[in-house]
């Protein structure tokens, strides 16, 4: 199993694996029981991700698993923090002390379609008009990385998530905050680019 990259820091260990054809993804050997109906009617390349981000937990913690509570994922026994994420032929995992969410994007011009889901037209101003596509990307990813730390049914990426204004050659100090009504709690995001993906990490 080729690692693909490896952003560990002092606190998480945070490997991202690039599938090749011949993988050996046995899924007897690395599906949870527990998630078996859960990917029952999963695409293809939807359970190579599964199986990717399962033999990444199996090199770090191979007496674990990963389990879920309304779609949040955990490790059993509970004795660290985990992210995942996954766009094919990408998977990745994180593994923290701390609560960590990471998210993986292929930059598409398509995002263009969506930006009205995920900000306000007041909070773009500092965005360069030929470089939408990577902003709005950074953007969407570093919201969904928060996401996965702080999240609730009742928010949204638009009204409760908030990137605030940052230069491509400053990617590994983005800053951004999760608010309501009750609570405001920020965050320093970190940005990765490689093979047309952004690759982002916030952790608390």
């Amino acid at each position: 199993m080729p690692l693909y990259r490896d952003f560990s820091d002092d606190n998480a260990t945070i490997l991202v694996w690039k599938y090749e054809e011949g993988e050996d993804l046995n899924h007897d050997e690395l599906l949870e029981p527990e998630n078996a109906e859960k990917v029952r009617d999963y695409h293809p390349k939807k359970l190579l991700e599964v199986l990717m981000v399962r033999k990444l937990l199996k090199s770090l913690k191979p007496n674990s698993k990963i389990l879920y509570k309304e779609r949040e994922p955990f490790l059993s026994p509970k004795d660290a923090e985990i992210s995942i994420t996954h766009s094919f032929p990408f998977a990745a995992i994180a593994i923290s002390k701390n609560k960590i969410g990471i998210d993986i994007e292929k930059f598409n011009p398509k995002i263009m379609r969506v930006i009205d889901k995920f900000t306000y037209e007041n909070e773009r101003g500092f965005i360069p008009f030929d470089n939408e596509v990577t902003f709005y990307t950074i953007i969407w990813s570093v919201k969904e990385s928060m996401y996965k730390i702080h999240h609730s049914k009742h928010w949204s990426l638009k009204k409760h998530y908030e990137v605030k204004p940052f230069e491509l050659k400053y990617l590994f100090d983005i800053s951004c905050r999760v608010h309501d009504d009750q609570l405001s709690d920020e965050f320093k995001a970190r940005v990765k680019f490689f093979d047309d993906y952004c690759f982002t990490i916030v952790e608390e």
